[in-house]
């Protein structure tokens, strides 16, 4: 039976130092937050998202966003970036050497609300700003759709909402929308929809996909994707990180699950499938539970500690 002409290559956007991280209840040592980085780009991941530059007292796991961005060993042939929700932020990554950045606007107004105390359109115009000065400077600016495939609050979020939020943020002037399954609630047809409205209104090559597994249908809906044209995902070490509206569901999709599917389909990454495996050993360590990912479970038994 044949398929759809997949991608010969795909880039994988690790978040796991950033949006794995940021919602676990233990403090981790900001060495090994370097430590951590290190490895994933020893690794071969091309870009790696290192910290968030935040209010401390909002996410204190990004506190010392300054001293990881910092302390990096910078690995030639790998994009380091980092969230940055305002102005404030964004002169605090500029002054710790980062080049790329990333902003997030929800395409649910309630989780907006709820999220940052703005309205969407408030939101994007205080984002303009940043993705102004920002290029200003020289560096490059990605954009999240949150909710893009569900809200919390709102339960279905329009379509033609989605497309039109990410018409205009890459006019805003980001390079890179990734498209956001916040709750983990996308299906296989959703997201084939989905990318095939996007694609009529806007180049794919500047579509990503940030998907949850919360409910076990990242990896399918990532094949739906990528049949569809999309070659850019993210995914997190160990698939580090919960889903905050799921208490106790899986997260981020994870790194290993998805390059070890990649490799499977023939499609090349540039990726050391060991090495995130030690890198995720190496998190996994310092965080006192097990990481969800199923592939780092079957190469390391039950509790991949």
């Amino acid at each position: 039976m044949s398929r759809p002409p997949l991608p010969p290559r795909v880039t994988v956007v690790e978040v796991g130092p950033r949006d794995g991280l940021q919602n676990e209840t233990v403090q981790v040592s900001t060495a090994t937050k370097i430590a951590f980085v290190e490895a994933l780009a020893a690794a071969g991941l091309p870009v790696v998202e290192i910290a968030a530059f935040v209010n401390p007292a909002r996410v204190p796991q990004m506190a010392d966003a300054i001293d990881v961005a910092r302390g990096i060993a910078k690995q030639p042939g790998t994009r380091y970036t980092a969230l940055v929700p305002n102005l404030r932020g964004l002169a605090a990554a500029y002054d710790a050497g980062m080049t790329e950045i990333a902003i997030v606007v929800a395409a649910s107004e309630t989780f907006s609300q709820r999220n940052i105390n703005q309205t969407v359109d408030a939101s994007l115009t205080a984002y303009a700003s940043v993705v102004h000065d920002a290029r200003a400077e020289g560096m490059r600016v990605r954009g999240y759709l949150s909710t893009a495939f569900g809200c919390p609050f709102e339960g279905d979020v329009p379509q033609a909402r989605v497309v039109e939020l990410t018409e205009r943020l890459l006019s805003m002037g980001v390079f890179e929308v990734a498209v956001s399954d916040t709750i983990g609630v996308a299906t296989p047809g959703e997201v084939a929809d989905m990318v095939e409205a996007m694609s009529a209104r806007v180049p794919v090559g500047a579509i990503a996909l940030h998907l949850h597994d919360t409910r076990g249908t990242a990896l399918a809906n990532v094949l739906a994707a990528l049949e569809a044209g999309v070659s850019t995902f993210d995914a997190s070490a160990g698939g580090l990180g919960g889903c905050p509206f799921a208490p106790g569901a899986a997260g981020n999709l994870s790194t290993e699950d998805l390059i070890y599917m990649l490799q499977g389909l023939g499609i090349e990454t540039g990726v050391d499938l060991d090495a995130v495996v030690r890198a995720s050993r190496l998190i996994a360590a310092s965080i006192g539970h097990p990481l969800p990912s199923r592939y780092l479970k079957a190469v390391s038994g039950s509790d991949p500690r």
